[in-house]
């Protein structure tokens, strides 16, 4: 990675794994100017996962899309931007037993996505659920 003050090649000074989260946070160090910054690595989950729809289509995962329902759930909470994205890494980390060959069922986001608000916020669940049939 390059230096984002000078360009310059930089090095890794820190490094930790996020388990929770399934991102690498990185320390880097610009090797000519010192500039220290911070990174993340976070997987590309629209690129490895194809969602299917009733209807049969196959389309990307969006974890945007995911965060957007559950922000429109959540806006009766005063936190909803927070709160929505805390519960989008925890829907994300609960269907990865769920792919198969690449592939989950929208039903199973669905469903996956209500348990979860209905477990934090019960009026968020329902509204989900309204929204969102499984």
């Amino acid at each position: 990675m390059v230096c984002i003050q000078c360009g310059e090649n930089t090095q890794v000074t820190n490094s930790r794994l996020q388990r929770r989260n399934n991102h690498i946070w990185r320390r880097r160090r610009c090797t000519r100017c010192g500039s220290v910054f911070t990174t993340s690595e976070v997987p590309d989950y629209g690129k490895a996962w194809r969602v299917h729809s009733p209807s049969g289509r196959l389309t990307a995962f969006s974890r945007d899309k995911l965060l957007l329902s559950l922000y429109d759930s959540c806006q009766h909470r005063s936190s909803a931007l927070e709160d929505a994205s805390g519960l989008a890494e925890t829907v994300i980390r609960k269907l990865q037993g769920s792919v198969k060959d690449g592939i989950i069922e929208s039903k199973v986001i669905a469903q996956t996505t209500v348990v979860a608000l209905n477990r934090f916020d019960r009026a968020a669940g329902v509204r989900y659920g309204a929204l969102h049939p499984r």
